[in-house]
């Protein structure tokens, strides 16, 4: 018998936008702002490409309460695609579908099968191979699901989907809880679980795969994204990943500590940009760059950072491939060059000690809130989120002043 090929994924948060300050960028902007789209796209050419029988799609089709008829119009063309191509659709409601108005509204063509609350299984053509999954009924599962599943086809490969944030993630609220000893031991072949944004394989004997989202949404959802791709021949499955993204958040970090001068810097950056490029999995990439390390001008090159950062964009651009998000000057003067106490070092023990006086912290953090008071909700919520971030926000913009001021200072003497 061939082998049989299923594309697993989820979380594909349709028309969700992308949250990056290089967003300002316009030329970015317009390459971007249907990546989620792009990502579909590209899993749909593949399973055409490559003669995969069925699409598994577990969970978050949709993102929240978006609603958008254009969104409702491209997922059924691109649906109709896998329907001419013979390919069938497996597709169960996560959190984020559950409380989508859009989710009940839209007519997918007949080769798309959605699993409803009480769940269910659906054999794949003729072949023995079984699709069970269950969808939210909510936009809340504070419960597990397992219960609702159906024993697995006897002598088949059974395939089981399920929205789940198992025992907890980072930055997830608990959703169907589980274990991943109580999925391996009820019998399925492969687990395609959704809800978390990082891929990872946590079992393989069974599988229990959770395939990421196929695009990251911001620096939170760092590295190239993929979808699952499943082969079955004599009864076995084989895994492998299938990259999806068409843009890529990512960390950078370049030491400065070697280089003698500001041409050097110059050089090594171009440098340490081309190999970004060149290590980009996806069409284009936005970085958080950080300059690392001790510098003999790191005063100048602080005092100059309006400079540093224009320069850094400015090559990022000439790759054609990367933005740049952030730049972050994590960088002293050397141990030897930076002892003794002059001005400059009383003035920096002086603020030290302000970012740990409490009248002074009350004061900035009374004109942060104040700040932070004037933009919208949702760009509140992402910036301070929690007690915790709003302390950290203040301390990092109290550090941060205080090493522009000395900067100016340093840069103009040295």
């Amino acid at each position: 018998m061939p082998a049989i090929k299923i594309l697993h994924t989820a979380d594909l948060h349709l028309d969700s936008p992308l949250r990056s300050l290089a967003l300002k960028d316009e030329a970015l902007r317009d390459q971007v702002q249907t990546a989620s789209r792009i990502a579909l796209a590209r899993m749909v050419q593949f399973a055409i490409d490559e003669g995969v029988a069925a699409l598994l799609i577990a969970g978050d089709l949709y993102d929240g309460q978006e609603r958008s008829a254009k969104t409702a119009a491209y997922l059924a063309g691109e649906m109709a695609r896998l329907e001419a191509a013979g390919i069938s659709v497996f597709y169960i409601k996560g959190n984020h579908d559950a409380e989508n108005p859009v989710t009940g509204e839209i007519a997918l063509p007949s080769n798309v099968h959605i699993f409803d609350g009480r769940g269910g299984k659906v054999q794949l053509g003729e072949e023995d191979i079984w699709i069970h999954g269950v969808s939210f009924r909510d936009k809340h599962a504070p419960a597990s699901l397992l219960p609702k599943f159906e024993p697995p086809v006897r002598g088949a490969i059974n395939i089981a989907m399920l929205h789940s944030s198992l025992t907890g993630a980072a930055g997830h609220d608990p959703y169907a809880p589980c274990t991943v000893a109580e999925l391996t031991a009820m019998g399925f072949d492969y687990w395609a679980l959704g809800h978390v944004h990082k891929r990872q394989v946590h079992s393989s004997a069974p599988w229990v795969v959770m395939p990421g989202n196929p695009q990251g949404r911001d620096i939170g959802e760092a590295g190239a994204k993929s979808a699952t791709l499943l082969t079955i021949e004599d009864g076995k499955i084989a895994v492998e990943e299938v990259p999806t993204s068409a843009v890529e958040f990512r960390l950078s970090a370049l030491d400065v500590t070697s280089l003698p001068d500001e041409d050097a810097l110059r050089r090594a950056l171009t440098a340490h940009l081309a190999a970004e490029a060149e290590a980009t999995v996806s069409d284009a990439a936005i970085l958080r760059l950080s300059l690392v390390g001790s510098h003999p001008r790191a005063w100048q090159i602080r005092r100059d950072r309006d400079i540093w950062e224009e320069t850094a964009q400015a090559i990022a651009a000439q790759t054609g491939r990367l933005w740049i998000e952030k730049i972050s000057f994590e960088i002293g003067a050397p141990q030897a060059q930076s002892a003794g106490r002059d001005a400059v070092s009383e003035l920096r023990t002086i603020m030290d000690g302000l970012s740990a006086d409490a009248a002074f912290r009350a004061a900035a953090r009374a004109e942060v809130e104040q700040m932070i008071g004037l933009l919208p909700s949702e760009r509140r919520r992402e910036i301070a989120p929690d007690e915790a971030a709003l302390e950290a926000l203040v301390t990092d913009l109290a550090r941060e002043a205080a090493l522009a001021m000395i900067a100016k200072m340093k840069g103009v003497s040295a």
